[in-house]
Parts: C-alpha cells; structure tokens; sequence
C-alpha cells in the first residue's frame, strides 16, 4: 500500500509513538533504519514496515510505501532512513542469568551502550528503576545498535527486586568510588548482580544495605569518575573474562 498524504490517519497514528505516552498506552515502539530492522526481525516484534522503496517488503509483515515529506515527518534522524517500522515490546521473562540493576539513569547514550555491551558479555536481565530514561526512547535504541532485542529488560523498583534476587540466591555486588572494594580483587558468584548508580550522584546510598559487596573500577588520579555506560562495560567485562565464559 502506498500512502502520500502527510495527513493520513496510518501516518498520524505511527507519528504519536514518538511519544513515550503513546507507547506505553498501546505498547508499540518505532524504529528507525534497515540495522534495527534487521535486529527486530529476528525476534519477530516487527508488526508493520514502512518505507521509501519496496526492497524492505518482508512475508506476513504489513508493508507501506511512503514518500520523502511523510518520511521526515516520522523520522528523529538528521538524515531520513529508508525504513523505519512498527513494533510490539518484548514479553517480559523471569530473572535469568547474569544481571544488572539501573539505579536511575537517565542518559539514553549511556543505557543504549549498557544494553550493547550486556549482550556482548552475557548479562541476560536488565532491571530498570522506575526513574531509568524510557529503554524504548529513540536515542536508547539508536546506541543500543538493535541488542535492546536480545535481553530480557524489567522495570520497577530496585529495592524490592534485590530482595528477589537475594531469595534466588543472587550475590549483589554495587557501585561505590569511596569504600568499594577493587574490582581486580572481586571473585564473581556464578549467580551475580550489578548495581550501576545514577551518572550525577551514584548508587543510591539506601541500596548499599542489600549489597552484598562494593566494588571500585581503579583508575589514574587525574580522572575522577566514569560515565555509567563505560563503568558498567568494564565490569560486565571483567565479570565475563573471570567466569571463564567463551
């Protein structure tokens, strides 16, 4: 189906999921550009594609054709993608696996490179607060590079699921410069889960009480602090390399 009229009713309903109200109110998400596309096809979330040309045409998959003007008008990108699509958000799963808690991040940079390297080094939950930025705002799923459809990603309150966690048997470690202990030095439980604090004031102090280890990411003097995306990198990193996981 070919659509050029800006003021179409398909195209004034597709525009409105740039707004998170929106998305949460029909549980559906935008995408932007042939990588995410891909990366969602795999896991069968796409319900509708649209796009400049008819080489992004999938089986079973709606599929409309529009122009440049209705392009941009939906598009968050400088430059318009050839494709952007509809989807439906995962079904969230139990707790598995390897996991790490979001304290209130609110960088969608950060928790799109969190979500990247989870999948690279096989955390398979992602906990997001209840103040964690939108993991479906467009910016999240750009720096996620398409691995936001790999994880099993849960929202709520970080108190409350580290008490599920402790009665899974999960070893909680969290983040703290001041009186955490050197990551080199930490031996990771084989049911283990990070807490990644705030980028402005760390972990909340509060959950220091269900941790059951602090850790610090040692570093030259010079530099004070990292961002979350790249501190949680390094553990997922270190966690992955001494757990011996290939």
């Amino acid at each position: 189906m070919k659509i050029e009229s800006i003021q179409n009713a398909k195209v004034k309903e597709w525009n409105k999921l740039k707004e998170k109200k929106y998305r949460d109110q029909t549980s559906h998400f935008i995408i932007e550009g042939d990588h995410l596309l891909k990366e969602a096809l795999k896991t069968q979330q796409v319900l509708e594609i649209i796009a400049l040309t008819e080489e992004f045409k999938e089986e079973n998959i709606p599929y409309y054709e529009v122009t440049e003007n209705i392009m941009k008008k939906l598009s968050k990108q400088q430059s318009i993608p050839k494709v952007i699509a509809i989807c439906k958000k995962a079904i969230k799963k139990n707790i598995n696996g390897n996991v790490c808690l979001l304290d209130d991040i609110q960088d969608p940079g950060n928790l799109g490179t969190i979500i990247r390297s989870a999948v690279a080094f096989q955390i398979d939950t992602i906990i997001l607060s209840d103040n964690t930025v939108d993991m479906y705002n467009e910016k999240v799923l750009r720096a996620s590079e398409g691995m936001i459809f790999h994880l099993n990603i849960l929202r709520g309150n970080i108190a409350e699921y580290c008490k599920t966690l402790k009665q899974q048997g999960y070893c909680i470690y969290g983040t703290n410069v001041q009186n955490g202990q050197s990551l080199k030095d930490i031996s990771f439980s084989s049911k283990s889960a990070i807490i990644i604090g705030n980028e402005g004031r760390g972990m909340n102090p509060a959950l220091q009480q269900d941790c059951d280890k602090l850790i610090y990411i040692p570093m030259m003097n010079q530099c004070e602090s990292l961002n979350a995306g790249v501190c949680a990198s390094i553990i997922f990193y270190e966690m992955h390399k001494k757990e011996g996981i290939s």
